[in-house]
């Protein structure tokens, strides 16, 4: 029986490979790589201009997490609700101003509830101020060579000057997945749990492609339904990328499609690792807007349901398996509404970098991915707050 399934799922991407050459309707960015060497098996438009959306939250998280690596914060570190915070749009966790929890509860609200207000909080927790850490967010992005990512807010709520390629958050995602594998858990999970409500994750892999361990999703009309998935199988692990789907249907079955292909051997892989990709700097990104949202929405969606049938009724599905991802328990720390936020170091920027010796890469040939250190005058540096 599993011969069988196998048989029918390798005829049904043959089938998807030849539909994927006619007409622009499936030239949607996507892209694969093996995470142990950084090699691209498959890629397709992963240099376009897309919008971010809540895959933003990954350079968020990335720079948290330098954050508590050079003790500018900890995973204890009180993250509290500003005005400012609890301005933005939902999706967020909505706590009362000047409420704390941990900067460990506000990562994982960030990545498994996508929460917009925690991502500002996190940002003034770090920075100081939101524009602070979306300038540390730019200056790490030109560090790591992502020549096609700009940020203007740490969330991915729509901005059109908030843009990005899936070569460059797929270097974002490898960065964290390589430096700090101590915080693999928040990924992997798929539940907020707050007193009595739960919030979930979007990612489909996680409840049904077997070995999926992460990482985000993200969505906003201007994008369409984006994902960065991670999956662990028999000694492998793959990522894909999969930028501007229809529904959580098509991004979800289409990025399982890829990362069956890439574990089956369907992809004998381009030779190029991840930083070969060239970025297409010249084009404007691609807004969704009118096809996910506009009045053109119900027309497209049919063709797309037309173009790529995978999980519809009567047709094959590549999310087969029935999984139980992990819950994590939130609570606050109470209401710390005058307890200062931290302040970059006197004449240290928080980034300042001075290449080791020899640097710590991690597969991309490319000194920019390392680990940060402190430059210039010995600064103590500052304590979490109580």
């Amino acid at each position: 029986m599993h011969t069988v399934r196998r048989l029918l799922l390798l005829c049904a991407l043959a089938v998807a490979s030849v539909a994927a050459s006619f007409g622009p309707a499936l030239a949607l960015p996507q892209l694969l790589i093996d995470m142990r060497t950084n090699e691209v098996l498959f890629e397709n438009e992963a240099g376009l201009p897309w919008h971010p959306a809540s895959l933003t939250k990954l350079m968020t998280a990335l720079i948290a997490f330098e954050a508590i690596e050079t003790g500018q914060a900890s995973l204890s570190t009180p993250v509290i609700t500003t005005a400012n915070a609890l301005s933005v749009e939902p999706s967020k966790m909505g706590l009362a101003e000047g409420t704390a929890i941990t900067l460990e509860d506000a990562l994982y609200i960030l990545i498994v509830k996508s929460a917009n207000d925690i991502a500002v909080a996190i940002g003034e927790t770090i920075a100081g101020s939101e524009p602070a850490f979306v300038d540390m967010m730019n200056r790490r992005a030109a560090m790591m060579g992502l020549s096609g990512t700009h940020f203007v807010n740490p969330h991915g709520l729509h901005d059109p000057r908030q843009v990005t390629t899936a070569r460059d958050i797929a270097m974002v995602a490898l960065t964290i997945r390589a430096r700090f594998p101590q915080y693999d858990s928040i990924f992997a999970t798929r539940t907020v749990a707050f007193g009595q409500s739960r919030s979930h994750a979007n990612n489909e892999l996680l409840t049904g492609f077997s070995g999926t361990d992460g990482m985000k999703t993200g969505y906003i009309c201007a994008s369409g339904l984006n994902v960065v998935a991670t999956v662990y199988r028999d000694g492998r692990q793959l990522m894909a990328v999969t930028l501007g789907a229809n529904s959580s249907r098509e991004r979800g079955e289409m990025t399982a499609q890829m990362l069956y292909s890439g574990f089956a051997g369907g992809y004998r892989g381009t030779g190029r690792n991840v930083v070969d990709i060239s970025n297409n700097l010249g084009l404007m990104p691609t807004d969704m807007r009118s096809n996910i949202c506009g009045a053109g929405a119900a027309e497209y969606a049919e063709a797309r349901k037309a173009v790529f049938s995978a999980g519809l009724d009567g047709q094959i599905s590549y999310l087969n398996d029935t999984l139980v991802p992990p819950t994590h328990t939130v609570s606050t720390l109470g209401r710390l509404a005058n307890v200062p936020l931290p302040r970059p170091r006197p004449d240290t920027p928080m980034f300042a970098w001075t290449p080791p010796s020899q640097p710590a890469a991690i597969g991309f040939g490319d000194a920019s991915i390392v680990s940060l250190t402190p430059s210039g005058t010995m600064v103590p540096l500052p304590r979490p707050r109580p």
